[in-house]
Order: C-alpha cells, then structure tokens, then sequence
C-alpha cells in the first residue's frame, strides 16, 4: 500500500480522509489509503523520521504549517515564502519536499465570484493561513491588502516579509473602514465575533469565510444577511486538497468526486 494522511491536532474533525479515499476510488487507486493522525507540533519530528518509503504525502493542518518547514529536506518558493507548508511530499531520495497549496486552494476558491475590477481586499487573521490569502489576492491582481489582526503589533511583525508589497495591518475591530473588494477570513469561530461589526460597511464585496465546519458560520450568516456574497470553506479545502493528490500520486485529482464526498 502507498500511504498518505492528515497531521494535526486535533485532526479527528478533518474532511482530508474523505476527500482523499474518495479520489482513489474515483481513479481506481486501489494500492492508496489515506488516514488522519493525531501530532503536535513537538512530536512531529519524530513522527515523520519513523515513516517508512510507503509513506508518500501528508497534509498538514494546525499546528503544523509552521512546523512543517523544519522536517523537509527542500521548501518550495511559495512555502516559503508564506513561512507555512501544509504538505510534506516524498522526494526520490527519501527526503520531504514542503508544499503549499493553500494559496491554489484560495485562490480557486475566489476566482469564479471574484470581479476583475477588485484591487482591495481584507484578511482577517494573521497566522499561517492569512499568509496564504495574502499572497492568493496578490496572485489574483489585488493589489491592496489590508491585514485585521486581534493583536496588531504581534501580527506586523509576522508580515513583516510582506512590508514591502504594501500590505497594512490595523486592529480587528477597525476593519471595516478598510476599502473592500474581497474579504478572507482565517479567524476561528471563537473569535469571528469581533469581525461582525466591520460588515456593516463593505458593501458588495465577496466574503471566504476558510472555516467549512457548521456552515453557514456566524460571520456567513451575518454576511448574507446585509447582502454579501459568500464562499464557503469547503471550496478552498477541496481544491487545495486536488493539488495535494496530484503531488501525492501524479493524477489529475477527479473534483467532481471530492465536492460530492466533502458535500456528503
């Protein structure tokens, strides 16, 4: 068997099972199985040094994006570039290659709603995900991004790479004066609340919303009700998921089958 699984803790709630299992069947890829396992950050090291070569893929959710990029042996210009892997694929030698396809997973996610006039766009959030959707609107011609943070001194100097592209940090509960085209959010459902009152304001702008879990989520729900189009989660986790398979096995991940598995 050509193995593969979700890392994260906790990880049990994952859809990447489902998703995975469902594109093996779906090409007839009976020789992969795909898991979920519960790691932390401080176990992960150990954990990946005692894969054997059937090992191939492992999707990496939180707490490990950052993580990830001490284990591999090489880190993509993307990973690195967003200081957050959350794929560790197995190189010929034996070694581990550090992906992410969270920007592609975003990125697809936004494109089909997203107008080509949109130049502003807001993050919310400023851990490894936000990373991502930074550089997903800069990949889709937003040119301004303005980052919401809870702390906002401790998130400028997380983005301080990204200083340079002109992307301003302001305090969470101040991001509705932002200019809005395009809103991601990466906060957790805990600390959605403090996003709520900046809806009131952005007018016709598109939401992502990157929780998938309970949707539609209190900050899509509040969303929809003062007319803003929404995109759920689900999106960017299944099209992230498809670059993933293609990584893992060199296929043309089927999305069809992993919508309908993850819609299941």
């Amino acid at each position: 068997m050509l193995k593969a699984a979700v890392l994260g803790s906790p990880v049990a709630h994952s859809l990447s099972p489902a998703l995975h299992t469902a594109a093996f069947r779906a090409l007839g890829l009976s020789e992969w199985s795909y898991a979920a396992c519960d790691v932390g950050a401080e176990e992960l090291p150990r954990f990946v040094d005692r894969l054997d070569a059937d090992w191939r893929g492992l999707s990496l959710t939180m707490p490990l994006k950052e993580a990830a990029l001490g284990v591999a042996t090489t880190v993509s210009g993307l990973a690195r570039e967003a200081g957050a892997a959350n794929t560790l694929v197995r190189r010929t030698d034996g070694g581990w290659a550090a992906e992410n396809t969270d920007v592609d997973g975003i990125v697809e996610a936004l494109r089909p709603g997203l107008p080509p006039s949109a130049r502003h766009g807001v993050v919310l959030g400023s851990g490894a995900t936000a990373r991502s959707a930074i550089l997903a609107l800069r990949r889709l011609d937003v040119t301004r991004t303005v980052v919401a943070a809870r702390s906002p001194e401790r998130a400028a100097a997380a983005l301080d790479r990204f200083a340079m592209s002109g992307v301003q940090v302001v305090p969470l509960p101040a991001w509705g004066t932002a200019l809005a085209d395009v809103v991601v959010s990466t906060l957790p459902p805990e600390a959605a609340g403090a996003a709520l009152p900046g809806l009131a304001v952005t007018g016709g702008a598109l939401l992502l919303d990157v929780v998938y879990d309970g949707w539609p989520t209190p900050l899509a729900r509040a969303a929809h009700e003062r007319g803003i189009r929404t995109v759920s989660g689900l999106d960017m986790l299944v099209h992230q998921a498809a670059r993933q398979f293609r990584l893992f096995t060199g296929h043309v991940a089927p999305l069809a089958a992993m919508f309908a598995a993850a819609r299941r």
